[in-house]
């Protein structure tokens, strides 16, 4: 008698695990897993993993990103192979540990250099640094975040460094600031997690003190803040309103040492022209 399942005619989770050579223990994690609605599960997948690689700090294990994501082990082992064969991921064969790979570089690269608002902020902001000499950055809202796109350094010795790439929560930041000014206040609140996180103890955590914050900054046309971010630092920024919903800021980040008033007014008077500049081109070319 043949005891094994026909796989033409059975069509149980049993039998196509059978079938498959998949375990009992992974068919269970692969029903358990969640995909988004409308969302094809294996690019889903792919997504989600290189998303998890990049935002850690260090390799992953196997185990370790079977803990985090809850995909079967077989199916997240087979998806980091290709992976790795196409360079989006390396591995660390004696530890058995994954990154993320050169070849995400490579398009994080390409979408800087195809990026017109970027190309056309560069110029711009060279121009600020050079009239205010301090460090100036472009930001993109991505989520209840601000992804850092560009910056040009000061030439002072005490100067700030961001790196590109560089993710801040909206709510702390001067760029993430400056977008949300843009949003209602149900916007705002739609965008942002329903706990605020402090970055530094002057960070504004209180949604009521965060929307009045906001709504002065529609009023001046800028946002800025003072160590909300970062310890001993002064930041400015405007949105870039060439597009609706606006999305993008440029700041000028100023050490508190030499922030006097006239710095300031210079700062904030450098900013807004550019910001002009910048949203004229865009819309030149029908950005």
């Amino acid at each position: 008698m043949n005891l094994m399942p026909d796989c033409k005619n059975q069509h149980s989770n049993v039998s196509r695990a059978c079938c498959r050579n998949v375990s009992l223990e992974d068919l269970v994690t692969e029903a358990a897993s969640p995909t988004r609605p409308g969302a094809v599960k294996s690019a889903d997948r792919t997504v989600e993993l290189l998303e998890v690689l990049s935002a850690s700090d260090r390799r992953l294990t196997l185990t370790e990103l079977h803990r985090e994501l809850s995909y079967p082990k077989s199916s997240l082992y087979m998806l980091l192979q290709t992976l790795v064969n196409r360079g989006w991921v390396e591995v660390e064969p004696d530890r058995g540990t994954y990154g993320i790979g050169v070849r995400a570089l490579l398009v994080g690269t390409s979408y800087l250099d195809h990026d017109p608002v970027v190309r056309a902020a560069i110029r711009v902001m060279e121009q600020v640094r050079q009239t205010v000499n301090e460090t100036v950055h472009l930001a993109r809202l991505d989520g209840a975040d601000v992804v850092y796109l560009a910056s040009r350094e000061s030439e002072h010795h005490l100067r700030v460094v961001s790196r590109v790439g560089r993710r801040l929560p909206a709510h702390s930041t001067s760029l993430g600031k400056a977008v949300l000014s843009t949003r209602t206040p149900q916007e705002v609140d739609a965008l942002l997690p329903a706990e605020l996180v402090p970055l530094t103890p002057n960070t504004v955590v209180e949604r009521g003190a965060l929307h009045a914050q906001l709504a002065g900054f529609r009023n001046t046309g800028y946002a800025h803040e003072r160590e909300e971010n970062t310890p001993g630092l002064g930041c400015f920024a405007v949105a870039l309103p060439y597009r609706n919903p606006v999305l993008d800021a440029m700041s000028c980040s100023v050490p508190l040492g030499r922030l006097d008033d006239e710095h300031e007014r210079q700062v904030i008077a450098a900013l807004l022209d550019a910001a002009r500049t910048i949203t004229e081109l865009l819309r030149q070319f029908g950005r």
